[in-house]
């Protein structure tokens, strides 16, 4: 049976959230499902590596800890970019190089989760493209590109990558705009590949910042990325789907002591209300909250 390979990429700090990834897959695998994991790391202690091999417990799957090293992406460290962009970010733009034996990849941001066996989305046809992605949440952007994907799911042919020499594309592209980058990766794989990038089902990266500002408005997300500069795991954060991080979260060895729970759970929530009253204190005077208000309650998407 075909394995169905997903990478993530992170540090040692975001080996927590990695584990929340990788656990919300393997809880929602088909027991047919040969689930391989390359984990990119970019300095992972022994005990997290430990900790998310004991994922393997949820179901047995294949993980892979692919070390990096960062002069491979010296160039890319140049890049005049958003402060709350790592480096580690830049590691999906040498995927086919990094994993030279694996032919095609899920690539997933540490700011997901997922809620649905992948196989469906793992055997996307790319129609010949070297990459499938979800239209962006920013609707400026998907205006002056159609093709204009988020970059935290990435559907990749790492075979026709290697094949149309695109890694290397990417990063001629980026040498010469190295002064006015402002997304990363995103702007990058956005603009080298323009107008060559298969756009996928929506529910398959679902863009959640709080309850109005929703990519989608499906009751039944597949993948859910949380967007926001502040994710479920800030105490009294907007994000509008932070329960099934939580939920996901139960599954690993991080898992919110018994202690906690009332913190993260009652104390919580009632700060993320009052808190976005504080943000949008006219939030029931803005057109969008009653749009957002019937899809979520009164509209039946399926």
């Amino acid at each position: 049976m075909d394995n169905i390979n997903v990478c993530l990429a992170c540090d040692d700090n975001y080996s927590k959230y990695a584990g929340v990834v990788i656990a919300s897959i393997l809880d929602n695998a088909k027991s047919d499902d040969n689930i391989c994991v390359y984990v990119l790391d970019g300095g992972i202690t022994q005990e997290n590596k430990d900790k998310i091999n004991s994922l393997k417990s949820i179901k047995d799957c294949k993980i892979n800890f692919v070390g990096i090293n960062n002069s491979m992406f010296d160039d890319y460290a140049k890049v005049s970019t958003n402060k709350y962009i790592s480096l580690a970010t830049f590691y999906r733009l040498k995927l086919s190089e990094l994993l030279p034996n694996v032919d095609r990849v899920i690539y997933l941001d540490c700011d997901v989760v997922v809620n649905k066996s992948l196989k469906d989305l793992f055997n996307s046809d790319l129609d010949g493209l070297a990459i499938g992605g979800v239209s962006d949440i920013d609707k400026r952007k998907v205006r002056k590109n159609p093709d204009y994907v988020n970059a935290g799911m990435l559907v990749m042919d790492l075979k026709t990558i290697r094949e149309q020499n695109i890694e290397s594309q990417f990063l001629e592209w980026t040498k010469q705009n190295i002064n006015t980058i402002k997304l990363g990766d995103q702007e990058i794989i956005n603009e080298v590949l323009k107008g060559k990038i298969k756009l996928l089902n929506k529910r398959w990266n679902v863009q959640s910042s709080n309850f109005v500002n929703r990519s989608s408005y499906t009751h039944h997300p597949y993948i859910i990325h949380f967007v926001s500069k502040r994710k479920p795991w800030h105490f009294g954060s907007f994000s509008y789907h932070k329960d099934y991080y939580f939920k996901y979260l139960e599954l690993t060895p991080w898992k919110i002591p018994a202690g906690e729970k009332d913190y993260w759970g009652r104390q919580n929530k009632i700060a993320s209300f009052f808190g976005y009253i504080k943000y949008r204190p006219l939030f029931l005077f803005r057109p969008r909250f009653w749009v957002a208000l019937y899809n979520t309650y009164v509209k039946n998407d399926d």
